[in-house]
């Protein structure tokens, strides 16, 4: 085991590039995700049914959340949103499958995707702001505030990886220590808790990104 669950385990190297678990584990949902999505979608009709049905009726959600919180059409956030939480929800629930651990229970998962949203706030705030009228919403109430406004989106990226982190790891580190003192069944009961922590996480997730995100393109206030 790793002496900190800040230590990444390294698995081997690429050239003079280190290669973690969490890294393997990542692109291994990626794949099966990607597989999964084209398998699902190969076969769609213009009348839904079945399997089709459900697929739709999850992007309907989606695409539903989104508009209900930013007001307008969801179509140019869907893809990067829609993504990020469906990853969302398969990463933080792949620590129950045996010798898998949780993607996002690595401090350096949760921070990309909070980079990841950081980076969208502003292409989007330039989108549909423009650049200059976007840069002047950072002197608004009062131009002296500059720096409290930058520093308030330094800090919230932030808070959104360690939440994110903070939960999935805490979950799999309570489920491993039962296992190790209790043996197998006992933990079961902690990871049905754990899949519903995982479903919760990913949800608030990408509910504070799209937040972030309205924020940045003036429908939502800051």
């Amino acid at each position: 085991m790793n002496e900190s669950p800040l230590q990444a385990a390294i698995l081997f190297h690429v050239g003079f590039v280190p290669i973690s678990r969490t890294v393997v584990t990542t692109w291994g949902l990626m794949a099966a995700l990607t597989a999964g999505c084209w398998l699902a979608t190969r076969a769609f009709e213009v009348v839904a049914g079945g399997w089709q049905a459900v697929v739709e009726t999850v992007v309907i959600g989606i695409e539903d959340q989104i508009e209900s919180l930013l007001d307008r059409d969801a179509a140019p956030f869907l893809p990067l949103l829609g993504t990020l939480y469906i990853f969302l929800t398969v990463a933080n629930v792949s620590g129950i499958a045996p010798g898998v651990r949780a993607p996002t229970a690595s401090i350096e998962t949760p921070a990309a995707l909070a980079t990841i949203v950081f980076l969208s706030v502003h292409y989007y705030g330039v989108r549909f702001q423009g650049f200059i009228p976007y840069l002047k919403g950072y002197l608004k109430p009062n131009p002296i505030l500059l720096p409290l406004n930058i520093l308030s989106e330094l800090t919230r990226s932030f808070s959104l990886a360690m939440r994110l982190f903070g939960n999935i790891m805490s979950e799999e580190l309570v489920v491993a220590i039962l296992l190790a003192l209790a043996g197998l069944l006992v933990p079961i009961p902690f990871m049905a808790f754990g899949i519903l922590v995982g479903l919760v996480q990913a949800y608030i997730f990408t509910v504070l990104a799209v937040v972030y995100i309205g924020g940045g393109i003036g429908a939502i206030a800051k």
